[in-house]
Order: C-alpha cells, then sequence, then structure tokens
C-alpha cells in the first residue's frame, strides 16, 4: 500500500537535517512513527549523495543487534564517508545503551540521526542525559482529521467527522478499512493490549493487573474532569481496592509514559499561576479511549469532543492547561510565546441557558485574548457572539483558531 507523507511530519523532521542534532519522534506505539521514517526515505533516497542506513527493530532481521556495540558496528560496515549518511533507527529502545553510538556518529559530518521510540521515560525524560542535549523531540500524534479523510478517502461531512469522533485517528485503521466495525474495534483492542503489555505490564513488571485495568476504565470514564490521586485512591476503595495515593500516581504515571493518557495541569486565570493538584486527564487517540470506555457516544459525546478538541489544540503547538475561574471552569487556556486563548467546549448550543453557561464564563475573564467556543452545533462554521467566537467544530479541525 502507497505510504502517505504526513507533511506536518515530514517538514518538521527536513526542518531539523544538517542542525547536528539527533531527531527523536516519540509517541504512543502505532501512531506512524515508522511510517514517518519509511516516508523520509522515499522522499529522499534519490538524492544523489544520499546514504541511507535503515534499522528497523521489529524486523526479525534485525534482532541480531542487541546492544550498543552491535548497533555501532552495523552503522560502521554501511556508513559511506564519501555520502550524507541518514541513519534512521526504528523502536531504538529495544538496544540497550543505543546512546552511545548514537552519540559517536552525531559527530560525524555530513550524517543526520533520526530514531524513534514508544516509551516516553527513556526517550523524553532522561533523552538530556543520555544525548548531551544535543536532540529534538518530535511528539507523533495519532491522524488529524484532515489526515483521517486523506488515509481512508473520505470526504469532509458530517458522518465522515463522526466515523473520526467514533473510532480515532490510528493510521493503521487505513488497512483495516472503516466499513466493518467489528473489524476496528478488534485492531484497536490489539493495539491496546500491545501497549498495556509492553508499555506497561512488562516495562514496570505490573503485578496488580486488576486495579491497572480498573484504573485505565476510570480515566476513560472520566476524561474532562478534574480529579486527584487522593479521590482516586478513595473511588478504588468503595470498589474493594486498598490503594494509596502514591500508587494511583505510580500508575498515572506508566500511562502517561505509554502515551496513552495525557495529565493536564489547571491554571489560575485570575492568579496567573499553575495549581498542582486537581488535574485533568485526556487520551491520545479517542478510538482507544471509546474502546475502553464502551458503550454508545451518545451518552458521552461531550466529552469525546472536549478529548479531541485538547488534542488538536497540542498539534497545533499549544501549551494547554485547564482554566480556572472565580466563578467556574474554562475548558482550555492555551499559549504559545505571545499569544494566549481562551477555549470552552460545548455539543449544541440551542437555547439561551445553554448560551449564557458556555458564553458567561469566557465573558468574566477580564482581559483581551481572543476566546472561542467551539461546538456541533448544526449549520455552524464561525459565528461572532459578543466578541468571542463561535466555531464549528468541523472548521476547527480543518482550519484551527
Amino acid at each position: 500500500m502507497k505510504i502517505i507523507s504526513r507533511k506536518y511530519y515530514a517538514d518538521k523532521v527536513d526542518g531539523w537535517l544538517g542542525k547536528e542534532e539527533v531527531i527523536v519522534l516519540t509517541g504512543q506505539r502505532r501512531v506512524g512513527k515508522s511510517y514517518i521514517l519509511k516516508d523520509f526515505m522515499q522522499r529522499h533516497e534519490g538524492e544523489v549523495d544520499a546514504n541511507i542506513i535503515y534499522i528497523d527493530k521489529e524486523k526479525r532481521s534485525f534482532r541480531f543487534i542487541q546492544n550498543g556495540e552491535q548497533l555501532g558496528n552495523y552503522i560502521d560496515e554501511h556508513f559511506a564517508a564519501n555520502k550524507h549518511n541518514y541513519i534512521l533507527i526504528d523502536e531504538i529502545q529495544d538496544i540497550a545503551e543505543w546512546e552511545r553510538p548514537v552519540r559517536s556518529f552525531r559527530t560525524e559530518e555530513n550524517t543526520d540521526i533520526i530514531i524513534t521510540g514508544s516509551n516516553s521515560k527513556m526517550l523524553s525524560g532522561e533523552l538530556g542525559t543520555l544525548l548531551s542535549g544535543r536532540y529534538q523531540e518530535i511528539y507523533v500524534q495519532s491522524l488529524s482529521y484532515m489526515e483521517f479523510l486523506e488515509f481512508h478517502g473520505l470526504a469532509d461531512s458530517d458522518e465522515s467527522l463522526l466515523k473520526y469522533l467514533d473510532y480515532g485517528g490510528l493510521p493503521g485503521l487505513r488497512v483495516v478499512g472503516l466499513d466493518d466495525e467489528d473489524h476496528v474495534w478488534d485492531y484497536l483492542r490489539g493495539v491496546f493490549n500491545t501497549v498495556m503489555l509492553k508499555d506497561i505490564i512488562e516495562r514496570h513488571k505490573i503485578r496488580n493487573i486488576p486495579f491497572m485495568n480498573n484504573l485505565i476504565v476510570f480515566f476513560a470514564d472520566t476524561i474532562g474532569k478534574v480529579g486527584s490521586a487522593t479521590s482516586i485512591s478513595k473511588y478504588m476503595k468503595s470498589l474493594g481496592q486498598d490503594v494509596s495515593a502514591n500508587v494511583v500516581l505510580d500508575y498515572t504515571s506508566y500511562f502517561t509514559e505509554a502515551y496513552l493518557i495525557d495529565v493536564v495541569k489547571r491554571y489560575d486565570i485570575h492568579g496567573r499561576k499553575l495549581f498542582e493538584s486537581n488535574q485533568k486527564t485526556y487520551f491520545g487517540d479517542i478510538g482507544l479511549r471509546n474502546l475502553i470506555a464502551g458503550g454508545s457516544r451518545e451518552a458521552d459525546i461531550e466529552k469525546v469532543l472536549e478529548n479531541v478538541v485538547y488534542q488538536h489544540l497540542v498539534r497545533l503547538g499549544y501549551q494547554v492547561y485547564v482554566g480556572e475561574l472565580r466563578v467556574g471552569e474554562v475548558d482550555f487556556v492555551c499559549s504559545k510565546p505571545g499569544q494566549v486563548r481562551y477555549i470552552q467546549v460545548a455539543y449544541i448550543i440551542n437555547n439561551e441557558e445553554t448560551r449564557e453557561r458556555e458564553f458567561g464564563r469566557l465573558r468574566d475573564i477580564r482581559n483581551d485574548y481572543p476566546k472561542y467556543v467551539i461546538s456541533l452545533t448544526p449549520m455552524l462554521s464561525s459565528r461572532d457572539y459578543e466578541g468571542i467566537t463561535h466555531l464549528g467544530l468541523r472548521e476547527f479541525l480543518k482550519n484551527g483558531l
């Protein structure tokens, strides 16, 4: 099947070539990191002086590379001093002490190194030490709505949007297809089970699997709700599972390290400071969240919308927080250098009570930064209401803010 280039990531990768930085693609399993490498090869293999060294640790032919010494020897054998060497290593976390040869070859002239990994503890929190600070991390998310349309050959429509909200954006669904719902859920179940087994149970030697399963279901049921480790601990005790708040924090960190979930801090809009407790949780892919939660999307559509908006704001390059006001909560405070945006997410605004609830909180913010309400209100693309922009979800997913 033809590789579809994801231009957003292709441009980001190419933009860091020649800058003596190791390019690191991180993200949950099956979000398409390997295909970004394959797309890179497809785009650059025609260059006259290109020498591409590609190592895929998921392939049997590369199982013999188990440690840094073997990795270095393999690269040495295929290195061409008179060409521009592109060293691509997929799933590098499966190679012990990989950082030694990577640091060494980074200093070679006319050499670019791109690596991928699934575990954020090793390929994020420790990257600065492992690579002596000479790296650029690119976080790969599941497909955006527009990528979803391209991958599945769909036209932009309400029906296509609903499929996206239901099944999410894992690129592998392109091979499975969307026509057979059972096949879709079977595929998503397989991805979820692999993440749980490889990136959580085996990596962290989990023994309390029933609690782990209950906790991820809890997060799926409560996306968009403020919570704390203490409150979750009390809830689990009511179910007969006596776990401390520290254990909840540990398991939550395992999920975030595997990129299954994001934990989002609250921001005091008036006091302009971050709160250290009572955070919100969102999933990296809404399809996996829906699989875990089960049931119909109609019952929790507002949770789904909030999760999808959050992920797209991250995709747009914003640092995202939950906004806290004295009179209530604003779903998201988003910032970039020199920019601040306030976002409220709603299902359908079809009466004055709902309008006042969603728009009123934004009016209570006494500053001039742009404010938005994003909803599924029919026949809406963009509209101004008392200085607040009301955006349709499809418009937001296509064109941003």
